[in-house]
């Protein structure tokens, strides 16, 4: 990663960890090389991290990380997690629905999401940062065109409530955090 990605993503980190509540078992999807998890240090409790380009170091951890894609059922338990996190992941993966469904399964009642998605104005501005080699940018073909206006409404049919949407990075990312509620009874979508 170039200096460029290295700011942005120190960035987006600082926004969300404060949505992580301390000594919580975290769920990183798209955990990359578990960069959020390092940054959140003693402040969780032991979590994992999983992403399909996460490569395995000999670097002691507590955490455990898996090289996986994102799938429909994960292999945990219900509730297994007190916060889960996407941070500039959901734009990649293709089945919002899906994603929120098993979110809501893997999360415990009171838990809650926390995810950050760039505008799609930002594609154009990656561009242009790329060419000039400040950043290097990841799977920009990925984004398909994602309007992250649409993500409270999925999330909410999956039975979530929003607790905060904000815009940051100069209103060039997004920052939601969605809760589960109680006992909160939940149809799958």
């Amino acid at each position: 990663m170039r200096i460029g990605d290295t700011l942005i993503q120190t960035w987006r980190m600082i926004v969300a960890a404060r949505w992580i509540p301390k000594d919580s078992r975290l769920l990183d999807i798209g955990c990359h090389q578990g960069e959020f998890l390092d940054f959140l240090g003693n402040r969780i409790a032991p979590s994992v991290g999983i992403d399909p380009l996460f490569a395995q170091t000999q670097t002691p951890s507590k955490h455990q990380f898996f090289s996986w894609k994102f799938e429909r059922t994960l292999p945990f338990p219900d509730g297994s997690f007190d916060a889960i996190s996407l941070l500039a992941t959901i734009e990649h993966l293709p089945n919002k629905p899906e994603i929120a469904g098993e979110t809501w399964r893997l999360l415990r009642n009171g838990g809650r999401v926390v995810i950050t998605v760039p505008s799609p104005l930002v594609d154009h501005l990656l561009s242009i940062l790329i060419a000039l080699r400040i950043v290097d940018g990841m799977s920009l073909e990925e984004h398909h065109g994602f309007v992250p206006q649409e993500l409270p409404d999925v999330f909410k049919k999956a039975g979530f409530e929003i607790a905060a949407w904000k815009k940051f990075q100069f209103g060039l990312n997004n920052l939601f955090v969605f809760g589960k509620q109680g006992n909160t009874e939940h149809s799958k979508p």
